[in-house]
């Protein structure tokens, strides 16, 4: 065995063939070839679970005894095998408290620079806050105070409501005599009391003394009011009749407000200590839908709202319940559409208690009787978290009650006011969070000069270490987020590249990186900066192994695997292993792409449209600059532009919501617009977007396409299953009576492996068929319900040829480039490309009346130059059909087939949004634009017209 070499033998995982592969170490190494080929099984389902499994085994044999055992790829043998770290396209965290800050770390730097070096300012004044530790309090008593009459005053009570009848007890029993209360001196008399239902203040008088610099009195009596008062204390000139407060804490000289001493837990809208307290640091609050169609009916409250009822005839909270709708004048039999919003709101969230600021040793003050609220009292019953108790009064959202509001207190800045007024240059913390990292790289690299020799000798450090993080994530094409960003609404290739960013910044070595298409969602001209970090990676001692497609990837790698020659059962053996120069002269159907022997054909001409046109005026939303769109209709229409130039903000985040809102009653919001204008040339919108098609591992594309009931329909017409009384519902795997018991129908049961991701373990009941054996004796054309759904898209098709209503509804999937998938495959495990392509299948596989709507949010992912052929022609069937196809799309293959391209930018985040060319991609290459996609198409298009190699 070389050592510089991965030796891969006998490779039989799904549909590879028996493999040998070599693949150089210490190399960047590109796996191609089409869909379905195999590359993910090689990538990952063996390199990678070979990796894992070893990594296992170096455990105890006690540590591996809870975690189960896991099963050895099927291969012969690997050798030269590093440690494997997989960085795939998955969503890092579907938390909305997860944001890309959290997940690089970059915010937990920003915290601790902020708590180390911020300027605190009063978010009362806005002054600098001031400290003083006990010495330096002590000179500056000394030095303004000197020869004059003083009191120390020590704070108990700051603006508070109560009576305080112990409070004064206790200061008696302390043998303080005076107390300042609400600015008035007064002696402490037995059973003193104060009005409880106004605010107070009160000090208590520590010391009376005339300042001088001989006498040590001061200092004892500072040192007590101090601790009293919890590092405050006032003096109370007695001639000027003037109090001004010190601390020992951040204090305001002017308001007399305090900070606490900061830390970075200060920071964070994840901690007590940092967050809103409003939102708890969530940025928004639920309130209720106004646009809920259930609130408008003419239907009583106990019905309308199922849980009201539910909770109404409990004993303990129904009478809360009953007792606040009664206070509204309103009962539970009241009709929904006549209680007002406000009530309605108190109902579920509860009554506003009126928040007093302030501090004080005890309050004393009689509270008044308040109603909880129906979710409070559902998180401290059942000890659910918020989510769960809305879950609870809504189940699935099917009534839409609740819906998102910005946080009426921190302004969806997620912080409390004391974390917002910390500043270094002028910015806070969500300043920075909340600009772009390409801004943030330019503020970082810049800030150092304007800071104190202090602050430059404590941050230095600090400074690095975001300036390098935030520097690997610009030169992997993620310039245009910010730290703010929530993680859940990142991109598979969003999130990987944030993690390739963070493993970059890692320092590794002797590591083997596999990615899954990292030049997903990428721009050409952030291509090349992305293709650049992944030799950084290589050559600080890695070896780096992607699934890739991309052209300019495969020819700046240092080794490539194609794999084929088709798909499915019809893929999985090696077509070639070598350099790119060697990949040209080979004969495959990738090196007859990267040759231009083989290309995808630009049409002969490009469609005139139906001459209509929507029209959206005047957009504003995240980076749009007033945009206004003309989109002409009965056309392939490409919209295009760097990352971060507003095109998904423009077409899902504006275009989409505001017709659904309009056709379907939506309660999704479009983005700020002025008006919308050709909605009637239109009969419909279709969003075919790359989110999961299923949400448990239960469904799959048969179900999705709807075909599965008529397979199941099928089975229980058989003479088999008719003479043992079987229905439609035996040959389900979701209900009791056809699946086996054993794993409920998964086919798998799930091994917790505690700090690793789950295993899952084939059931040695059924061996992974999900029915039990009498249900599995019902065959047609010799072949199980299990065996059907253990088939490719390709193989059913041939095998329900004579039963048309099957056929058809699956020969979309096989049109759509997913004939090697299987019919029963899990939806979960479906790429965001898949899932998309399974989605078009379905809408072709419906009736179509034209003048449809359909948006594409890059549909190559994940697609070789044939399966991308295929797409095309799926494209071009629909818009000649009479419908319009919006794509939002970086592939060049793509952009030059379209009958229009619609171009955003010039750049990224606030130098994009703009829309700087449109036309034909003939028209807009001929035009003297400074736009980056231009520049590549005319490339495109010029090698195109070129002869091949």
């Amino acid at each position: 065995m070389e050592e510089n070499l991965i030796n891969v033998f006998g490779a039989r995982v799904h549909n590879l063939k028996n493999i040998d592969v070599t693949i150089p170490r210490d190399a960047l190494t590109v796996i191609t070839g089409l869909s379905g080929s195999g590359k993910s099984s090689l990538a990952f389902d063996t390199l990678y679970a070979e990796g894992q499994r070893r990594y296992i085994e170096t455990f105890s044999s006690y540590a591996r005894s809870f975690l189960g055992r896991i099963e050895r790829p099927d291969v012969d043998k690997i050798e030269g095998l590093s440690p494997v770290i997989a960085i795939e396209q998955k969503t890092v965290n579907r938390s909305p408290r997860s944001t890309v800050g959290t997940i690089t770390e970059v915010y937990d730097f920003l915290r601790l620079m902020y708590a180390r070096i911020g300027e605190a300012r009063s978010y009362v004044t806005g002054e600098k806050m001031v400290e003083y530790s006990e010495e330096n309090l002590l000179s500056t008593l000394l030095e303004k105070y000197n020869g004059r009459e003083c009191l120390l005053l020590s704070p108990v009570v700051r603006h508070r409501k109560g009576h305080y009848k112990e409070l004064f007890e206790n200061i008696a029993k302390k043998g303080y005599i005076k107390a300042m209360v609400d600015d008035r001196i007064k002696e402490i008399v037995p059973e003193m009391k104060l009005d409880r239902y106004k605010y107070h203040s009160i000090e208590v008088v520590i010391d009376q003394l005339l300042i001088t610099n001989e006498d040590n009195r001061l200092k004892e009596s500072v040192h007590t009011a101090l601790r009293m008062g919890e590092g405050i204390l006032y003096i109370y000139d007695v001639e000027r009749k003037k109090k001004v407060p010190y601390s020992t804490h951040l204090m305001c000289p002017t308001s007399a407000i305090s900070y606490p001493d900061p830390n970075p837990n200060n920071f964070s809208f994840n901690s007590v200590q940092g967050y809103c307290p409003k939102c708890h640091g969530m940025g928004f609050v639920m309130r209720m839908n106004p646009s809920a169609e259930v609130l408008t009916s003419k239907i009583r409250l106990w019905k309308a709202i199922p849980i009201i009822g539910e909770f109404y005839d409990r004993r303990y909270f129904g009478g809360e319940i009953e007792e606040f709708l009664r206070q509204c004048k309103f009962s539970k039999n009241a009709y929904i559409d006549r209680i007002p919003l406000e009530v309605l709101e108190q109902l579920f969230f509860g009554e506003n208690r009126e928040e007093e600021e302030g501090e004080g040793m005890e309050d004393n003050g009689e509270e008044n009787y308040y109603y909880k609220g129906l979710i409070p009292h559902l998180m401290d019953t059942y000890g659910c978290d918020f989510e769960e108790a809305l879950q609870k009064c809504d189940k699935d959202s099917e009534l839409e009650l609740f819906v998102e509001r910005e946080c009426p207190e921190c302004h969806g800045k997620r912080l409390n006011k004391i974390a917002l007024h910390y500043f270094i240059n002028d910015k806070n913390i969500i300043d920075l969070a909340e600009m772009s990292l390409s801004h943030l790289q330019e503020w970082i690299n810049s800030v150092e000069e304007t800071l104190t020799e202090r602050q430059r000798s404590i941050g230095q450090e600090v400074l690095k270490e975001i300036r390098n993080r935030v520097a690997f994530m610009v030169d992997v094409g993620l310039g245009y987020l910010s730290l703010s960003r929530i993680s859940s609404t990142l991109s598979g290739g969003e999130s990987q590249r944030i993690r390739l960013a963070t493993q970059i910044g890692s320092q590794l070595v002797n590591v083997l990186y596999i990615l899954d298409e990292p030049s997903i969602g990428l721009h050409q001209r952030d291509n090349d900066k992305l293709i650049a970090s992944l030799k950084k990676l290589r050559d600080v001692g890695n070896s780096v192994i992607v699934v890739e497609h991309d052209r300019d990837m495969m020819l700046s790698a240092d080794w490539v695997v194609d794999l084929g020659p088709l798909a499915g059962n019809y893929g999985g053996e090696l077509l070639f292993s070598g350099t790119p120069s060697e990949m040209l002269k080979a004969n495959t159907l990738t090196s007859s792409y990267l040759r231009g022997i083989k290309k995808i054909e630009i049409p002969s001409q490009r469609r005139e449209g139906n001459g209509k046109f929507i029209v959206l005026k005047g957009a504003k939303g995240n980076n749009l600059k007033n945009v206004n769109l003309n989109l002409p209709l009965g056309k392939f229409v490409c919209i295009t532009g760097v990352s971060g130039s507003g095109k998904s903000s423009l077409i899902n985040g504006t275009l989409y919501p505001l017709i659904s809102k309009k056709f379907y009653r939506s309660t999704r919001e479009p983005l700020p617009y002025e008006e919308i204008v050709g909605t009637e040339n239109i009969n419909k919108i279709i969003n075919v977007d790359q989110s999961p098609i299923g949400k448990t591992p239960r469904s799959n594309p048969a179900t999705y396409v709807g075909v599965f009931t008529d397979i199941r329909g099928l089975f229980s017409s058989l003479p088999e299953a008719k003479i043992r009384g079987y229905k439609q519902g035996r040959f389900s795997f979701n209900i009791k009576g056809g699946r086996c018991e054993e794993c409920s129908g998964n086919g798998y049961k799930t091994v917790e492996m505690k700090f690793l991701p789950d295993v899952h373990v084939t059931c040695e009941e059924c061996s992974g068929r999900r029915y039990n054996r009498e249900t599995l004796e019902v065959r047609f054309k010799g072949k199980s319900i299990a065996d059907v759904l253990d088939m490719t898209i390709s193989e059913a098709v041939q095998f329900f040829e004579n039963i048309p209503n099957i056929k058809r509804k699956i020969k979309v999937l096989e049109e759509v480039g997913l004939g090697y998938i299987k019919l029963g495959q899990s939806c979960t495990t479906l790429s965001g490309g898949e899932s998309q392509r399974v989605k078009l299948a379905t809408e072709l596989s419906k009736r179509d009346t034209g003048n449809t709507l359909y948006l594409l949010d890059e549909p190559t992912t994940g697609l070789h130059f044939e399966d991308i052929k295929v797409l095309l022609d799926v494209i071009n069937r629909l818009v000649d059909k009479g419908n319009t196809v919006v794509v939002i799309e970086h592939n060049l293959d793509v952009v030059k087939c379209a009958d229009y391209i619609i171009d955003l930018g010039p750049d990224g985040w606030d130098k994009g949004g703009e829309i700087v060319a449109f036309g034909t991609p003939e028209e807009i290459v001929s035009l003297e634009n400074p736009s980056f996609t231009i520049q590549y198409l005319k490339k495109e298009l010029e090698r195109d017209s070129s002869p091949s190699v």
